[in-house]
């Protein structure tokens, strides 16, 4: 039997000259290739740390989600992975209100559950009704795990609704899931031509991205079928003719973790960590298009395997201005007139950035900002995940809501590695990019 054998984080060395310039001065103009500032928003609130530890439940942050409650807005939540550490639940004052632990190893050696990803679907038919639901990518298990939303039920709002009998997503036996190249990012669609709904998951240390249409069973579960998978390019021809693969640890490709649909116009957009953001129709029946390139794209990368980190070479300038590996946390914030923006983390400088979401406009990069320190609430580093909602959410954010992964959480205490995450006043966000 296959073990279980949880992999290093995989750094990518890069100049430090350029991390301190784009950390202090943003993105360069693309027309003239001068440093621009980025404005800086400040969160209103921050949950509870969690601790990557046995302390603390192995619990990592990851990506969040939000739940509207439409009969009262005030009492929203955010709904967010904390990896081995299950799923949590937060009020709008950043409170935990539930904590579900994530299925733990089928066997002593097996890879226990780990939950990566979160997104939501909206009055998905279930024999006793319309429900909100939770869907979150199992990494660890190469699953689905499907919840239940209902606010004011006894013991919490979440409950496990996930069919027992729900398949692997991509792998063939308990084998193949202890290797973990199992399901990863994840983003729910529906289609509104069908009214049917679905999961997009993508696969650990590979390309491929599969559409799952989620079905309900007369037991009022919830499971899935593979509808069809897409592999994205792992290798890239350059200008100048050269091809070039992302560096990383031998035998894996450059995965896919931050996804995103655009309900208005049926687009998925995927961020393809070390390549950049590509736009596919969300039922995976288009070409992909690469919109836009990280900094570090064609640059050349020797893997270490004492160091189990990248060297970079001399960079040939095919990059592009605006992300910095990893690109992560994409989400949509939608507009009532139809405009809005593809939100995408820039991992690798700390920032966001913003892109129009008309394709008929090319998604053109339209601005971006920083999540910064404010009190005692510091800001957001090194962020995975997000999600943005552009609706009133109560007094407390009348506005709307980004909620935003912080990677390095501080203060931490001693040499814990903590995480969390921040809530910002969409309208601070909004007033930031007009500006």
């Amino acid at each position: 039997m296959a073990r279980y054998r949880p992999v290093p984080a995989l750094a990518v060395a890069v100049s430090a000259a350029l991390v301190a310039l784009t950390a202090a001065t943003g993105p360069a103009d693309a027309s003239t290739g001068t440093p621009t500032a980025l404005p800086a928003v400040t969160p209103r609130a921050e949950t509870p740390a969690l601790f990557d530890d046995e302390a603390g439940g192995n619990a990592n942050a990851d990506d969040p989600a939000i739940w509207r409650n439409a009969t009262d807005p005030g009492r929203s939540l955010v709904i967010a992975t904390a990896k081995e550490g299950g799923l949590r639940v937060y009020d709008l004052d950043a409170r935990q209100v539930q904590s579900l632990p994530a299925p733990p190893a089928p066997g002593p050696d097996d890879a226990p559950g780990r939950f990566n990803n979160v997104d939501l679907v909206s009055r998905l038919q279930l024999p006793s009704g319309r429900a909100d639901i939770a869907v979150a990518s199992d990494r660890g298990h190469d699953k689905l795990r499907i919840y239940r939303i209902d606010r004011d039920r006894p013991g919490g709002p979440l409950t496990d609704v996930t069919d027992p009998a729900a398949p692997t997503v991509f792998s063939t036996g308990q084998d193949e899931i202890n290797e973990q190249q199992t399901a990863y990012g994840l983003a729910t669609w529906t289609d509104p031509a069908t009214g049917r709904s679905y999961a997009l998951v993508s696969r650990r240390n590979r390309t491929s991205i599969a559409l799952l249409e989620l079905t309900a069973t007369p037991r009022g579960t919830v499971g899935y079928r593979t509808v069809r998978t897409l592999d994205l390019p792992s290798s890239f021809r350059l200008p100048n003719g050269s091809s070039w693969t992302p560096c990383a640890e031998p035998g894996e490709l450059p995965q896919v973790e931050g996804m995103t649909v655009d309900p208005a116009a049926g687009m998925l957009y995927a961020g393809q960590e070390d390549v950049g953001i590509w736009r596919i129709r969300a039922d995976l029946t288009s070409r992909p298009q690469l919109l836009d390139q990280v900094r570090e794209y064609g640059v050349p990368g020797v893997y270490d395997e004492e160091t189990e980190e990248c060297t970079a070479g001399a960079d040939p300038g095919y990059g592009g201005s605006h992300l910095a590996a990893d690109v992560e946390g994409l989400t949509v914030l939608t507009e009532a007139d139809g405009d809005g923006y593809v939100l995408a983390s820039s991992q690798g400088d700390n920032t966001f950035a913003l892109y129009d979401r008309e394709v008929a406009d090319r998604n053109e990069y339209e601005g971006g900002f920083r999540v910064s320190a404010s009190g005692t609430v510091d800001g957001s580093e090194e962020c995975d995940g997000a999600a943005v909602l552009n609706a009133p959410l109560g007094r407390k954010y009348p506005h709307g809501l980004l909620v935003v992964q912080d990677g390095h959480d501080t203060p931490a205490e001693g040499e814990r590695e903590a995480t969390g995450f921040k809530f910002v006043d969409l309208g601070e966000v909004m007033d930031s990019v007009d500006d």
